[in-house]
C-alpha cells in the first residue's frame, strides 16, 4: 500500500507516499492539460504504464493510485510527452503519448477505452533522442532534440519530417508552452538556448548558459518570461525580456545535475535531480534557505501535477509523490 507520508514540511524528507512499479521507472510524467490531469505515465526498461492518481486537494493522506493499463515498448523509456488530444470525458475516450525510445525512436501511442493501444513508430534521428513534446493545442505535431545535432518536427498523422533545424552541439531540451504555442524553445549542450519562430523555422532570441555542459531547460508556464535549467553542477534562470546573462544561479548537486523542472501551479518554484544518488531538491527563485531535499535510489524522471503542488519522481520500481506546502 501507498505510503501516507511525504509533505514538504522538513528541509530533507525520509519517506514519501509512492506507488509501485514493476521496473525501475526512468521516465514519469503527468499530464499537464485539466481534463486528464489525474493521469499519469511512467516507463522503464521495456514498458510504459498509464494510471490514474486520485488525490485529496488538501493533503497525500487519502491519495489512491489506480493501475490502468501497462503497454510493452520494446526498449527503454527515457521520455514521456502527453498529447492534448487525451479525453476521458468524452466517448470513446482516447489517450495519446508519444516517447522517447533507447533505440532512437519515437513511438506515439494512442489507447483507447478498452485498453488496446495502437503505436506508430517515428524514425529518422541518427543518434540518442534527449526530449520530446507534444505541440500544446491541437496535437498534431511533436517536437524531438537528439544527440545527432537536430531539431525535429513531425507530423503525427502521416509519421513524416516536416522540417529540421541543425544544431551547433546536441540537442538537449525542446518545449513548448500553451502561452506561446509558435514559438519552439532548443536548447543545446554547449550551453546555447534558442526561440524559434514556427512559421518561419528561424530563431529570434538566443541567449547562453555561463557554462557548459548544460543538461536541461524548462519554459515556465506560469511566468513565461522564465527559463530554467541545470548546468554542470548548478541551476540558471534566465529571464528572456531582457536578453541577458542569467539572473540567478547556484549550485544544485554536488556531484552533476541532470534534470531541472518548474513548478505549474506557482510561479518562482522548481525542482532539480542529480547526483549523489537520484537526489530531489526544490527551491525557490529569490529564497536562500537550504532546499527541501529527498534522496532516492536510482531511477529517473521527474514532473509536476498541473493545478496541484505534487512532484513526482521515478526510483527503484517505485513512483514517489510528496505535496509542497505553499
Amino acid at each position: 500500500m501507498p505510503s501516507s507520508r511525504g509533505i514538504f514540511a522538513a528541509e530533507e524528507i525520509e519517506s514519501t507516499c509512492y506507488f509501485p512499479s514493476t521496473e525501475v521507472v526512468t521516465a514519469v510524467e503527468f499530464s499537464p492539460y485539466k481534463d486528464t490531469s489525474k493521469l499519469i505515465a511512467y516507463g522503464g526498461e521495456s514498458r510504459v504504464c498509464i494510471g490514474a492518481c486520485i488525490f485529496n486537494d488538501e493533503n497525500l493522506h487519502d491519495f489512491k493510485f489506480e493501475h490502468q493499463v501497462d503497454i510493452l515498448h520494446g526498449t527503454r523509456v527515457d521520455v514521456i510527452s502527453w498529447s492534448p488530444q487525451s479525453t476521458t470525458n468524452q466517448y470513446p475516450a482516447l489517450l495519446r503519448f508519444c516517447t522517447a525510445g533507447g533505440d532512437r525512436k519515437l513511438r506515439c501511442f494512442s489507447v483507447d477505452s478498452k485498453h488496446n493501444s495502437i503505436v506508430q513508430i517515428f524514425e529518422g534521428h541518427k543518434s540518442y533522442i534527449n526530449d520530446c513534446i507534444f505541440d500544446p493545442v491541437q496535437g498534431n505535431a511533436i517536437a524531438s532534440v537528439s544527440d545527432d545535432h537536430t531539431c525535429r518536427l513531425w507530423d503525427v498523422e502521416t509519421r513524416q519530417e516536416i522540417t529540421q533545424f541543425r544544431l551547433l552541439s546536441p540537442g538537449v531540451s525542446v518545449k513548448w508552452i500553451p502561452n506561446e504555442p509558435n514559438k519552439l524553445l532548443v536548447a543545446q549542450k554547449n550551453g546555447t538556448v534558442k526561440i524559434y519562430d514556427i512559421a518561419s523555422h528561424r530563431p529570434f532570441m538566443s541567449f547562453s548558459t555561463l557554462a557548459s555542459p548544460l543538461k536541461c531547460v524548462d519554459w515556465s508556464i506560469a511566468n513565461p518570461i522564465r527559463v530554467g535549467g541545470v548546468v554542470s553542477n548548478e541551476w540558471e534562470i534566465w529571464d528572456i525580456s531582457q536578453y541577458s546573462s542569467p539572473q540567478a544561479c547556484k549550485e544544485a548537486h554536488i556531484e552533476g545535475a541532470c534534470n531541472f523542472k518548474w513548478c505549474k501551479l506557482t510561479d518562482g518554484i522548481f525542482a532539480t535531480s542529480g547526483y549523489p544518488g537520484n537526489q530531489i531538491k526544490v527551491f525557490q527563485v529569490g529564497h536562500h534557505k537550504n532546499p527541501v531535499t529527498a534522496n532516492l535510489k536510482v531511477g529517473g524522471g521527474l514532473s509536476w501535477h498541473c493545478h496541484l503542488p505534487i512532484l513526482a519522481a521515478g526510483g527503484d520500481r517505485a513512483v514517489h509523490l510528496w505535496r509542497l506546502e505553499l
